[in-house]
C-alpha cells in the first residue's frame, strides 16, 4: 500500500504522496472537468454522440485520465448510482486508480435547460431558487441544501454546480431563475444558509462540495443578453454598483464554499482588464484570493478554449477578449488568471505541452492539482466514499418526506400580487387553460368553454424572444412584454369571465393591463397546478415576497441600468411586494 492508499495518515501527506507519483498527463488530466452522459439503464455511454459529447468515457477517463465529470440528462436514481459506481470501477482501474468526481447542474427544480439547470425528474420538487429567496427563509433553505446534499449523495454527486448567487439587477438577463432576487443581504443570508447545508460545518465524507458562481456577479449583462453568446459577452457598471454586486460572494466565502466559478463576462469601462472573467487576474487573483481571502477551487464556467458543438451547432469558445488567441494561449491565460481547472474541456495535451515548453511551470500546475487533490481525499473517495448503494439510492431520492418538503416550499413561495375574491370557497364552475383538466377537477367543475364558467384560472411564463439556434432557445432572453396578440387573447377571458392569473416568473414580466384586469394575479417561481390550486381555494397559504421588481413597460426597462437593484420607472410592483391571503377566508360569491 502507498502512503496516499493509507486513511490513517493526514490528507496532507496523502495528497504530496499522490502528487509525486503523478506523470505530466495524470496531473493534466485533473485540470479539466467536462461533461458526461449515460445510458438509461445505469451502464457508461460506448459512444461519442457527436452533438454534445466528442469523446466516450473510455476515452476521457482512460486515455485523457480525466477524473471530474458532469452529468448531463435525467435518469432514474437506481441507474443514476449504478453508473456512478461503473465510473468509478473504470477510474479504479487506471495506474493510480484516482477517483471520479462527479457534479451536476441543478435538479430539484422545473427549468430544463442543458446549460443550466434539470427538471427534477426522479429528485424532489422544490420552487427555484427565486421561490426560496421568496420566502426569504434561511432555515427552510437550509433544509433543502440538506435534501439536496442527501440526495446528491445517494447517486454519487460529489460537486454542485451551484448556488448561483449573482443579483438579479437587469430585468432581462436570462439567468435570474436560479438566483435569489435582487436583493444583496438576503441573498448572503440565503448562500450562508445553502453552504452549509450542502458542505456541512467543514468538507467531510458527507458533504457536497458547493461550486458557487458566477463570481464577481453576472447580473449586470449589457442589454440583459447572455454570455454564453458573443452577443452576450459585454458585462457593464453604469450604475457604479460593482462592489454591491461583490456582498454574497463575500458571504458564501465566509461560509465556507469549496469552490467558485468565475462568470463568462466581459467587463466593459472599469479599472479591470476588459477580458473574459475566467481569464482575468486582477479580478481571479487579485480579488477572490488576495483581498477576499479564498483558498478553494476555481474552476471556469464551460467551454472557454475551443470551439464545440451544442445539440450539433457549432459554438464558439467563450474566449472573450481574447479571441485572438490560440488554444493553448487561452489556457495559459486562465492558469495564470488563477484558475485550477477548465469546465467542459477536455484537452490535457495542451498543458502537457504548455509545461514542456516551459510556458507554465509544473509547480504551477502542482498548485492546483494539489486543490483538486486535497478535495478527493477530504470528500471521502479514496476511502469509504468511493460507491454507493443503488438500493439505498432508489429509497432516498424522491424520498417521501423530502418530496412534501419540496410541495410545501412551492405553496409558500406562491406571491399573491391582486388577491381580489381569493381564497375562493365552495365548488365552482371552472375553465382553466395551461392547467391540468384532472387536477382541477379536485376544485370545481371543470367545463370546456368560458361562457358556461363562473370562474377561470390561467397560467402564463414570462415572455421571451425566440433565438435562432437549439441551444440559445433555452436562455430565455430579449423582451419582457406579452406579444400584443398573446396580451389581446389573455384580456378576452379576463374580460369573459373572473380569471386568476398565475405567471411563472424565470425573470420580470411586464404585465400591467393583466395586473389591471385580473380577478386575482399570482406569481410562481416553479409550483405545481395542486400547489396553486391549494392558495386559489384557501387550503394553503402563500407567503411570498416579489424577489425583484415587476416593471411597467419595456421603455423602463431600457431606461434602467443593469448594475442596480430595482431600478426602472414606477413599477407595477415593488421588490418585495405580496399580499397574505389567509386560508379558508373570505372569498367570491358566485
Amino acid at each position: 500500500m502507498h502512503p496516499y492508499q493509507d486513511p490513517s495518515r493526514p490528507v496532507a501527506e496523502r495528497v504530496e504522496d499522490l502528487l509525486s507519483r503523478m506523470t505530466p498527463e495524470e496531473k493534466a488530466g485533473q485540470l479539466f472537468h467536462t461533461m458526461l452522459t449515460m445510458n438509461a439503464d445505469g451502464t457508461p455511454v460506448t459512444e461519442a454522440d457527436g452533438e454534445t459529447i466528442e469523446l466516450t468515457t473510455r476515452q476521457l477517463v482512460e486515455d485523457r485520465q480525466l477524473t471530474h465529470f458532469n452529468l448531463l440528462g435525467t435518469y432514474g436514481a437506481r441507474e443514476m448510482a449504478l453508473w456512478h459506481n461503473a465510473i468509478q470501477e473504470m477510474a479504479a482501474s487506471t495506474r493510480l486508480g484516482i477517483p471520479v468526481s462527479l457534479s451536476t447542474d441543478p435538479r430539484h427544480t422545473f427549468t430544463d435547460n442543458i446549460g443550466a439547470s434539470f427538471n427534477a425528474g426522479a429528485f424532489s420538487a422544490w420552487p427555484e431558487a427565486l421561490g426560496l429567496a421568496a420566502i426569504g427563509d434561511p432555515d427552510l433553505v437550509h433544509a433543502f441544501a440538506d435534501t439536496v446534499r442527501r440526495e446528491y449523495l445517494s447517486v454519487g454527486f460529489r460537486t454542485a454546480l451551484h448556488p448561483q448567487i449573482d443579483l438579479a439587477t437587469e430585468p432581462r438577463w436570462s439567468r435570474q431563475s436560479g438566483t435569489f432576487g435582487s436583493d444583496a443581504k438576503l441573498t448572503g443570508e440565503l448562500v450562508r444558509a445553502y453552504v452549509r447545508g450542502l458542505q456541512g460545518p467543514a468538507l467531510g465524507p458527507d458533504s457536497v462540495a458547493a461550486m458557487v458562481k458566477h463570481f464577481p456577479g453576472g447580473g449586470p449583462q449589457k442589454d440583459g443578453e447572455d454570455p454564453h453568446f458573443p452577443h452576450g459577452k459585454e458585462q457593464v457598471y453604469p450604475g457604479g454598483m460593482r462592489e454591491h454586486h461583490l456582498e454574497p460572494f463575500k458571504a458564501a466565502i465566509a461560509a465556507g464554499c469549496s469552490q467558485m466559478m468565475p462568470y463568462y463576462g466581459q467587463p466593459i469601462g472599469t479599472d479591470w482588464e476588459e477580458v473574459g472573467f475566467g481569464f482575468n487576474k486582477g479580478v481571479v487573483t487579485g480579488l477572490l484570493r488576495e483581498e477576499l481571502g479564498f483558498t478553494g477551487i476555481v474552476c471556469s464556467d464551460w467551454g472557454l478554449l475551443q470551439d464545440h458543438p451544442i445539440f450539433g451547432e457549432t459554438h464558439v469558445a467563450r474566449a472573450w477578449g481574447v479571441e485572438h488567441l490560440s488554444v493553448a494561449e487561452r489556457a495559459a491565460k486562465a492558469l495564470d488568471a488563477g484558475v485550477d481547472q477548465f469546465g467542459g474541456e477536455e484537452c490535457p495535451e495542451v498543458i502537457v505541452e504548455l509545461v514542456a515548453t516551459g510556458r507554465i511551470s509544473e509547480a504551477r500546475i502542482d498548485d492546483s492539482v494539489r486543490r483538486l487533490l486535497r478535495e478527493k481525499f477530504l470528500l471521502g473517495l479514496f476511502d469509504a466514499r468511493r460507491y454507493v448503494d443503488p438500493d439505498e439510492a432508489a429509497e432516498t431520492v424522491g424520498r417521501a418526506d423530502f418530496t412534501a418538503a419540496g410541495a410545501a416550499a412551492q405553496r409558500r413561495s406562491l406571491t399573491v400580487l391582486t388577491d381580489g375574491p381569493l381564497p375562493l370557497p365552495g365548488r365552482p364552475r371552472l375553465y382553466v387553460e395551461n392547467v391540468d383538466p384532472a387536477v382541477a377537477a379536485a376544485y370545481g367543475e371543470v367545463v370546456a368553454d368560458p361562457a358556461g364558467a363562473e370562474l377561470a384560472v390561467l397560467r402564463l411564463r414570462t415572455p421571451y424572444e425566440e433565438r435562432p439556434n437549439r441551444f440559445e432557445s433555452f436562455f430565455h432572453s430579449g423582451s419582457l412584454a406579452f406579444r400584443p396578440e398573446e396580451l389581446d387573447g389573455v384580456l378576452a377571458l379576463l374580460r369573459a369571465v373572473p380569471t386568476v392569473v398565475c405567471v411563472n416568473l424565470e425573470r420580470p414580466a411586464v404585465l400591467p393591463e393583466i395586473a389591471e384586469h385580473a380577478a386575482a394575479l399570482i406569481a410562481d417561481y416553479g409550483a405545481s397546478d395542486e400547489a396553486l390550486l391549494d392558495v386559489v381555494f384557501g387550503r394553503a397559504k402563500a407567503e411570498g415576497r416579489l424577489p425583484f421588481e415587476l416593471p411597467r413597460s419595456m421603455a423602463a426597462v431600457e431606461a434602467s441600468r443593469p448594475d442596480v437593484p430595482n431600478d426602472t420607472l414606477d413599477p407595477v410592483f415593488p421588490h418585495g411586494h405580496g399580499l397574505d391571503v389567509l386560508p379558508h377566508g373570505h372569498g367570491l360569491e358566485i
